[in-house]
């Protein structure tokens, strides 16, 4: 394999290779891509269950707080694009109006 200098220091560096350019460790074999032996239906939902019981679930109070600031936003956008909207096509329509 031919390499320029800079490839060659930086190889010397990480251990790959030695002074003379020689490999200095045998590749790592890559990862096999053998199945794992599957779990069954009722294992699956016995483990779904377990994590979904370590969430920090919101209580209704905040659950109420946090859907209300997403509809206030969402109407607060929703305007602004509009107004936008209309503004701008106003006035390309004032713009190519031929009188």
């Amino acid at each position: 394999m031919s390499m320029n200098r800079q490839q060659k220091r930086m190889l010397q560096k990480q251990g790959e290779i030695d002074a003379d350019g020689a490999p200095v460790r045998a590749r790592r074999a890559a990862p096999s891509n053998q199945r794992s032996e599957r779990t069954s239906p009722r294992q699956f939902v016995h483990e779904v269950r377990s994590e979904l019981r370590k969430v920090a679930w919101p209580s209704r109070d905040e659950t109420i707080n946090y859907s209300i600031i997403v509809l206030f936003t969402i109407v607060v956008l929703g305007s602004m694009i509009y107004g936008l909207d209309w503004l701008f096509s106003s006035f390309i329509l004032d713009l190519f109006d031929n009188p």
